[in-house]
Parts: structure tokens; sequence; C-alpha cells
């Protein structure tokens, strides 16, 4: 698709919706809708009652985002060298895919303050590299966390935790297509639960919009939310390139309600059929990328969904497919993301002609959506 779309820059969303006007709430977004092979639909996101259904299952992230830009200096410490700010991705330990070598290292990115309170690109090395931070802290590079890449490196911290660390000097990772800083509270969201160990780089940024007033009306109507945990690393940046390992929980309750309304929406469609002109009943709708990775990662061959905890280095793609979730709400992502090969398996379930996110993404162009974690969302539906 990268081909055949270009997002002009202007769409890219500066500020979190409630800054955008007076009266508005983190819900005043708009809401591309793809269901199967019909047209592009264009909501409110306070509409999105309308397009589920009593026994619909919303799966949710509830990992918090944590302030994991701290600047740091790499130098003498005396005032000179150059300036860095580092960006916490994930916390290894024994049991990460990579082995026992990374336990309690930290993978991080280093980037060059850009002059207007955000950063651009920097390579990081080489190992040995040292990092002078806030209170005496010291990170030191040691590996590059792909062999063959240069972005994110594996470092040791000594002089402090890297948690009180990031919570006394630490600000949310902001990008140069925002406007200014935030505060932390404008990247968490409402099903943020704050875990020890726990915490994500970025934020689960579907999942954003939703309001308790939203909730208790999905809720009201026989919608149910099952949470998950997939606490994610830094974005990825680079074209195509790949997610990393992420620690995630799928917990028995998860577990229980996606396999309950998967064999009740079995169930109706061998005794009935769908219900002309309804929408099926007990879809599993993942809110966000990360939401699918967790469950995804839990799900067997058969689609049955079983309790789980540890890392995944699962990617989604087109050829490996979706076994657990027919629908995804999400936000509108670069054309080179790899997070578009996840798309593209949800979308090619929900529309096997394959042209859903071409359609999609022309319509989001042409409409003026806008793009990023403070923008719009999309939401994917089975036909």
């Amino acid at each position: 698709m990268a081909d055949l779309l270009r997002v002009p820059d202007e769409l890219s969303a500066r500020v979190p919706a409630e800054q955008r006007g007076p009266g508005l709430g983190r819900d005043a977004v708009r809401l591309l809708v793809s269901r199967g092979t019909a047209e592009v639909g264009h909501h409110t996101f306070g509409e999105l009652p309308d397009l589920l259904a009593a026994g619909d299952v919303l799966v949710v992230n509830t990992s918090r985002t944590l302030p994991a830009a701290v600047d740091g200096r790499i130098g003498d410490g005396r005032g000179r060298g150059e300036p860095v700010v580092v960006h916490f991705s994930t916390r290894g330990d024994r049991w990460h895919p990579a082995g026992r070598a990374v336990a309690g290292r930290w993978a991080v990115e280093l980037r060059s303050p850009d002059g207007h309170g955000s950063t651009r690109p920097r390579a990081g090395g080489p190992a040995g590299t040292v990092v002078r931070l806030p209170g005496g802290a010291r990170l030191t590079l040691e590996a590059p966390v792909d062999p063959g890449g240069v972005r994110l490196w594996w470092a040791r911290v000594t002089g402090a935790r890297v948690p009180e660390l990031m919570r006394r000097h630490g600000r949310p990772i902001r990008y140069g297509y925002t406007d200014r800083d935030q505060p932390l509270a404008a990247y968490q969201t409402v099903f943020s639960v704050d875990v020890p160990g726990g915490g994500s780089a970025e934020m689960p940024s579907a999942a954003r919009p939703f309001t308790a007033e939203l909730m208790a009306r999905l809720v009201s109507m026989g919608v149910q939310f099952a949470p998950v945990s997939l606490h994610t690393g830094v974005a990825s940046a680079e074209a195509f390139e790949p997610p990393y390992p992420e620690r995630f929980v799928v917990p028995p309750v998860t577990a229980w309600l996606v396999n309950a309304a998967r064999a009740r929406r079995r169930a109706a469609a061998a005794r009935r059929g769908r219900a002309a002109g309804g929408a099926p009943a007990g879809r599993i709708v993942a809110v966000g990328t990360t939401a699918v990775r967790a469950l995804e990662s839990a799900a067997g061959t058969d689609g049955r969904v079983r309790p789980a905890a540890g890392w995944t280095d699962l990617v989604v793609t087109p050829e490996r497919g979706v076994r657990a979730v027919d629908g995804l709400l999400t936000g509108l992502h670069e054309p080179t993301a790899s997070h578009l090969l996840m798309l593209e398996a949800v979308a090619s379930a929900a529309a096997p002609d394959g042209e859903l996110l071409r359609r999609a993404y022309a319509a989001a162009v042409r409409g003026r959506y806008l793009w990023h974690e403070f923008g719009d969302l999309h939401l994917v539906l089975p036909d």
C-alpha cells in the first residue's frame, strides 16, 4: 500500500482531541468503518454502540503508559558532550527469548533532540558508549537488540532503578508531528492499570477515546470487555520493521469470555444462521494491535484461547492469519508500518477481495481523517 498512498503531513493529529476546541472530550474523534465488502462508513466515535451488538466482546489492553523518555548526555559529565534522549523500551529477564544474557538489561533507543521539544532518529552504539543520566545514573550500551540493526540496543543502567528514574525525571515519548509536550495523564487510557514492573513505552492509543460514560452505554446493551495486557516497547519506526518480543498476559477470565462468545456464535449459526438485517452477535473485536498480538499469542490453531503469560514474539501476518479475532478497532497507521501486516490479516478475514484496507485508507485521506496516537480511529468488522 505504501506505493499507492501518501499521507499528507497536515493529517497528523497535533494535539489530543479534547484540546481542539471548547467542550470537547477524548471521544471527539471520527470513526472510519470497514465492514466486509460494503462501502466505507463515516461515523463519530460516540456512535460505536450503534455498530456493535449484545454479545460482542471488546478485548482491551490494560497496560499503563510510562514516562519513558529521559534526557542524557554522552560525554564527561561537565556539561560537554552530545545531548541525547533515551527512550526506555523493554526490560529483559531470564525468560526473554534472547536468553539470560539480557536479564536486568533494558532495550533502549537513543535519539537526538530536535530543538523543538521532540527528537529525531539517531543510530545507537557503539558498544561501550556511556550515557550520563540525571541523579548520577549511567547507562552503558552493550549490544544491538537485533544483530543486524542499529536503532535499539541492550543497555545496563547503574546508579538508579529505572522505574524510579523514569518517575522522577521522565516524560512521555513524543514525536515531531505533535505540537508540544503533554502530561502523562494524556497518554493513559480509561483501562490503564498500574502493575509493578509493568507498563508500556508508548500508549495503547486505540483505547484512548473510550470514556467511562461510553463504557457504561456499551455494557448496558450487552457488550462485554475482556482485559489483556501487552507491555509494548517503542514504535517500529523503520519501514516494515517487525515488532520485538513483548511481555503479555491473557488472564483466565478473558480466555473464558472469548471462548464462550465464540461458542455461542457458532451455536447460533448452526441453529438458524445469521438473523436477517442484524449484526452477528459474539464477535471478538480487539481494541488496538497490541490486543490482537496478546490474544493471538494465546490462541491455538483451533481458535481456542488459553490463559497465557510471558513473552511473545508473534508477528501476525496475512499468511499466518488470525485465529481468535473477528474485528479490530485501531488508529490509522503509516503505509510503511509493520502494523499494516496485522491489519491485512484481520481485513483478509473480514473481506476476501483483499481491497478493504486500500479502500479504507484512500477514503481516510479523502475525508481528511487524522493519523497517529491522538488521531481518528478505524473499525474493521466482518461482512
